[in-house]
């Protein structure tokens, strides 16, 4: 609790190296990681806490307690605090065996090693017990333990090349510089441990992209930025070590600032049952003050005739008195309407639909051995209830796989694959790929099968050449050579990794660099460019360009970019290339592939001199510095002649599209949460069909202001309703009830389909400000939204956006650390074990491989545990206001006197022996529709999202049943008992035989109902009914027999009763009376609803009947394209590239750093695939019903 108040109050952090002693006064944190909940001593209060939460068990303990009262009494203490305890017991072992792995898991993460400068040695600690202030050496592809300030590396210039990937989920590598003064300090552990520099800077916070502070060293400060520092969760690449001064430890970290708190998760169902719970005590209570009321008016009225025989005190002869204690004794008696044994079911009914998940096969991925998992028990239900699922791009959508696929060079496509006819055809196992064995630099995992290419190559197509050479000299990629002799790519982006690579298998290597010249291999030989200018990519621009002298002095600007950009920049002479090349780029599109256009130009030796002196100029320029620059590098891109294009595939997941349309028809949205750039998020969103052509509006919130923000929101809205509506500035209060009325009124009036993206800073504004809910309006509007350049903090406050304003169930997948709040906030975490390590998966509810698991997590299992759990509440419900209110009944009828009804033992052996495991069997295995119709049929999902099947309105009809069932049960045999003797002409209507009568009633009706209300049988359900019914018997003759009397004379006192009753012919016709009158009106209820009002999931049924004995009827997945749309998906890196590196020679050395290609990920389009399944989903469903018309 300290640390926190500490934390809260810390407005500015003072560090200083190597001295422990000095910075331990600040009470800085230490390094140690908590990811757990509880620990030895504080498990047992807080779980107790969270578990008497609910409100049954609090309720639970209060009955307890009055069962302690001798004077009230009717039952043992020991009926109830048995399984009260076991119940605590039960969930306190699941919840230590849950907390337990987290500390594995954070252990695991604490022990880990690291170089620490200690006493001017380099020693090895573990990671928790680094402290601030420490020296920390690194290693090339090690995790970075703590958040550190560079100080020195084995680059040039102190430069260090690191991956995001755990903070961001971007696996571009990204550049830090160390300060010059300290880079000096080198590997020389003696100057290193003489190093007591102060360093001031902000205190902790979750900003990953900011830093401020100053280092003062050998009396002068220097500024610190965000460019110095390196933070924890990244990893060290191609940088053979590293030194760095611990800023920020442990919980201090910017990963752990943006990591949310463990929360307690409660499904809808758990929440509804505490309001329900409250609802039954408050009946309890009702029901306890009229018998009370009753026992008062007997006990004045008739009992004081009896009263002379009962040997009572003065103070008992008080009716008042008498009804007081009469209150509590029902309140005892009735306590069965909520028994303790429905959450033990609950939790067991969990269990199963748990391990149900863990042993789906058609849910295991072989590519990893990975099945999935069920890493929460309590939360299957609420699985199917998802509305909104908040989804991570990186990873999570994507492989992470870069691939050059086609081309255009001068107006022919390469890459696509043609039949004998010259017809375009898919790949298949038949078509062999290019050859590439010959090229000693080429990648074997490399493919690519249009041969037209490499025979254009060998011909010597001039254009052909020149597209080659520009992709292997235009770019900002790093070479080295590693020990094997192979040559190793170091790249900015991903997509520049593809295409310098691909220049490469087809015989144009790029084999190295220095500031002034760039040398490839031309098919075998080696050149030399003499590079002149570096004409380097940001985010307004959105192209790069090179200039470079050949051998043969000719200067050439090459230049590659996006193709909305480049195409304004061509020379007139290529009008007809254009038309080619942008048609070919379309199709690329279409395909999903990202495009780039490729294009040239010679310079005059004489003008590029003249432009060179005015870049000079403008460079030593203090005004309009970078303006003046821009309008240069615009001024020689231009009369450009185009090469073609190129297109990469960004791989998807497979089946991502499929999931992704699925889920969509089942009505739920899909949210993109991304730190990628922009056009990438939005190119995978057309990759995935989540945004189409057909889309009315794609609406861009890109504002770096508030009121920037607040604008292109309201111009957003406008396009949406038009001008005359008026919309509130985010101080309009509503009742949320209002609120949610008015948002689903509005939702009703938008037609058509639109979408959102809305970048990072943007959200920030509006997270901060009252814009929150104008942007959920909008949002909520929107068919797909799109959030990118989103910190790990920001996805998790969309998610609580999501879940509060829209009280809404949320669903969070992702695999990476930068998810893990996200998946913690959201009511549903889901963890793909994929590239990033298993941080997501270790704080998830849910794991698995593949993301299209996703479609089968929610849609089969999901949704049938909701039908499950439903289907298993609404029948315990109803069997105990059946069993427990003939109690009720019965007190008018015993002088209120809370006797009763049946014998005590049957009482205790109900819940727990006679209905225990039929129930449990239809909460475990049934189902309305098979797993492939809830696939197919992806609209039987609504119900759980509207929670249709068990509310407030089907307690009620629960209560209402039980009623009318406990009334039959109780009046029948009573009135046929009243004036009634036996075959022997004996009087049968004694205590006992009347309870044995009703007993067998009440066991036989809830069996039939039961059997009944099951939609799917198994073996194990007719065991389980059946054999219920038959122990019910075994044991009741077993009681009333001379031999358990003869061992237990007291507790068995009525011998022979059962046989007496049983063999007599009117019980059982009263019975059988009593059985039928109390299911025949639900039977015929049922019948006339499914005949005349039937449900999806009824046709359905139906349809599965019929079809039992042919094969299933399965949908086909159409594979068809998008419609096309030309848009450049070329992801450069959001920050600015290395050109001002690579010319300044800061990163250069005698051999080049070590680099790793870096590969990203991928597009697929096909486009309306969505309509198709929808359509076809409809040609499939309408024949479950022939005299039935069902609109999906």
């Amino acid at each position: 609790m300290f640390g926190s108040k500490k934390k809260s109050l810390e407005v500015e952090r003072i560090v200083k190296a190597n001295d422990r002693e000095y910075n331990e006064k600040f009470q800085y944190a230490d390094n140690r990681i908590h990811t757990s909940k509880y620990n030895i001593l504080t498990f047992l209060p807080i779980n107790l806490f969270e578990q008497f939460q609910r409100v049954a068990n609090a309720y639970f303990l209060f009955l307890l307690i009055l069962q302690l009262i001798p004077e009230i009494s009717s039952l043992t203490w020991f009926t109830t605090i048995v399984p009260l305890v076991l119940v605590i017991t039960m969930t306190a072992v699941k919840d230590a065996t849950d907390d337990y792995f987290r500390h594995k898991s954070d252990n695991q993460v604490n022990n880990r090693q690291s170089e620490v400068l200690i006493n001017s040695k380099l020693q090895n600690e573990k990671w928790m017990n680094v402290k601030v202030g420490d020296i920390v050496k690194l290693e090339n592809n090690q995790f970075v333990a703590a958040d550190l300030l560079l100080l020195s590396s084995s680059e040039p210039h102190g430069l260090c090349y690191i991956e995001t990937a755990e903070l961001d989920g971007e696996t571009n590598l990204k550049v830090r510089h160390a300060l010059s003064v300290t880079s000096e300090l080198g590997a020389d552990i003696s100057r290193l441990a003489e190093f007591d520099g102060i360093a001031v800077c902000e205190a902790p916070n979750n900003k990953l992209d900011k830093f401020t502070g100053v280092l003062s060293w050998n009396d002068s400060k220097h500024s610190l930025s965000n460019e110095k520092i390196i933070l924890r969760g990244c990893v060290l690449r191609n940088t053979s070590w590293c030194f760095g001064m611990v800023i920020f430890a442990g919980p201090d970290t910017k990963l752990m600032q943006n990591s949310g708190k463990t929360k307690f998760k409660r499904t809808s169902i758990e929440r509804l049952m505490n309001t329900l719970v409250l609802w039954i005590f408050g009946f309890l209570i009702f029901l306890g003050i009229v018998l009370a009321i009753g026992n008062s008016i007997w006990e004045n009225q008739v009992g004081n005739q009896f009263r002379t025989f009962l040997f009572w005190s003065e103070g008992q002869k008080n009716s008042v008195f008498s009804g007081f204690l009469t209150f509590w004794s029902y309140v005892i008696i009735l306590n069965t309407v909520v028994p303790i044994s429905l959450y033990v079911s609950v939790e067991v009914i969990r269990l199963g639909h748990s391990y149900f998940i863990n042993w789906d096969r058609k849910m295991y991925y072989s590519g990893k051995a990975t099945p999935a998992e069920a890493r929460t028990t309590t939360l299957n239900e609420e699985l199917g209830q998802i509305e909104y699922v908040f989804s991570d791009k990186t990873g999570t959508l994507t492989q992470n796989i870069m691939t050059f696929k086609k081309c255009s060079i001068n107006g022919r496509i390469y890459g696509e694959v043609c039949d004998d006819l010259g017809q375009k055809t898919d790949i298949t196992k038949k078509k062999e790929p290019v050859d590439f064995s010959v090229n000693l630099q080429a990648d074997r995992t490399f493919q690519f099968f249009d041969h037209h290419l490499m025979e254009s190559i060998k011909l010597g197509d001039p254009k052909v050449h020149e597209f080659l050479r520009l992709l292997a000299l235009c770019h900002t990629v790093m070479s080295e050579e590693n020990s094997a002799g192979q040559l190793i790519y170091q790249v900015q982006s991903p997509d520049e990794g593809a295409l310098v690579t691909a220049a490469r298998h087809f015989g144009f290597v790029f084999k190295s660099r220095t500031p002034e010249t760039i040398t490839i291999e031309e098919l075998g030989t080696l050149v030399t460019y003499q590079l002149l200018a570096f004409l380097d990519f940001n985010n307004i621009r959105k192209r790069m360009s090179v200039i470079v002298r050949n051998p043969e002095g000719q200067i050439k600007l090459y230049s590659k970019g996006a193709d909305t950009i480049l195409f304004e920049k061509l020379h007139p002479a290529n009008e007809a290339l254009l038309t080619l090349t942008s048609d070919h780029t379309s199709e690329f599109a279409g395909e999903g592939l990202r495009t780039l256009a490729i294009a040239y130009r010679d310079l005059d030796d004489k003008y590029f001199k003249e432009w060179l002196t005015m870049l000079e100029d403008a460079n030593a320029a203090t005004d309009e510095k970078d303006e003046r620059i821009a309008v240069l590098y615009e001024e020689i891109e231009r009369d450009l002649m185009l090469l073609g294009a190129t297109a990469i595939e960004d791989k998807l997941q497979e089946g991502v599209i499929e999931t992704v349309a699925s889920l969509s028809l089942a009505n739920i949205k899909i949210w993109v949460l991304t730190g990628d750039k922009q056009e990438t998020a939005i190119n995978i969103g057309y990759a995935c069909n989540m945004l189409t052509d057909d889309m009315n509006d794609v609406f861009i919130i890109a504002g770096n202001t508030e009121v920037e923000v607040r604008e292109e929101l309201r111009k957003a809205k406008e396009s949406l309703f038009g001008q005359d509506r008026s919309f509130s500035n985010g101080h309009v209060a509503f009742e949320k009830k209002q609120q949610l009325e008015l948002d689903s009124v509005v939702e009703e009036t938008v037609t058509g389909d639109y979408a959102l993206i809305i970048n990072g800073h943007s959200l920030a504004h509006v997270l901060e400000s009252d814009v929150k809910n104008e942007l959920l309006e909008l949002a909520c509007m929107c068919k797909t939204v799109v959030c990118c350049r989103v910190t790990p903090l920001q996805k998790a406050q969309v998610v609580e956006l999501v879940k509060k304003h829209r009280n809404a169930v949320t669903l969070a997948i992702g695999d990476g650390a930068n998810d893990v709040s996200m998946i913690k906030s959201a009511h549903i975490g889901v963890g793909i074990s994929g590239q990033e390590g298993l941080q997501a998966v270790l704080a998830s509810d849910y794991s698995f491989a593949q993301f299209r698991y996703l479609q089968r997590l929610l849609l089969v299992h999901g949704r049938w545990s909701y039908f499950r759990m439903c289907k298993f509440l609404c029948y315990f419900f109803y069997k105990n206001f059946a069993f427990t209110l003939l109690h009720f009944w019965f007190g008018f009828f015993c002088g209120f006197s809370a006797q009763t009804v049946y014998d005590p033992w049957f009482i205790t052996l109900f819940n727990i022996v006679y209905t225990s495991l039929p129930v449990l069997a239809m909460g475990i295995f049934d189902q309305d529709v098979n797993d492939q119709n809830s696939m197919d049929c992806p609209q039987l999902y609504e119900p759980g999202q509207l929670n249709l099947l068990f509310n407030k309105h089907k307690f009620f009809i629960c209560l209402v049943h039980g009623i009318y069932t406990s009334f039959t049960l109780f009046f029948i045999p009573y009135g046929a008992f009243c004036d009634t003797v036996g075959e022997d002409g004996q009087h049968i209507a004694d205590y006992q035989s009347f309870a044995v009568t009703m007993a067998t009633s009440l066991v036989i009706v809830v069996s039939v109902q039961i059997a009944l209300d099951t939609s799917y049988w198994t073996a194990i359900n007719h065991v389980f009914i059946w054999g219920s019914v038959a122990t019910y018997f075994s044991i009741l003759f077993t009681m009333h027999s001379n031999g358990i009397f003869g061992i237990f004379p007291n507790q068995f006192p009525f011998v022979g009763n059962a046989r007496h009753s049983l063999t007599q012919m009117c019980v059982w016709l009263v019975i059988l009376l009593t059985t039928v009158a109390s299911v025949m009106p639900v039977l015929a209820f049922r019948f006339l609803k499914v005949d005349l009002f039937p449900t999806l999931s009824d046709q359905i049924r139906q349809w599965q009947k019929a079809q039992k004995k042919a094969r299933p009827l399965r949908s086909r997945t159409p594979h068809t394209r998008r419609s096309s749309s030309r848009r450049s998906g070329y992801a450069f890196a959001h920050q600015e590239g290395y050109g001002e590196l690579i010319t300044s020679g800061k990163n250069m050395r005698a051999k080049n750093p070590p680099p790793t290609s870096g590969v990203e990920k991928t597009p697929y389009n096909s486009t309306s695939w969505i309509e198709n399944l929808c359509k076809e989903t409809t040609e499939t469903v309408s024949s479950f019903s022939q005299d039935k018309t069902v609109k999906l």
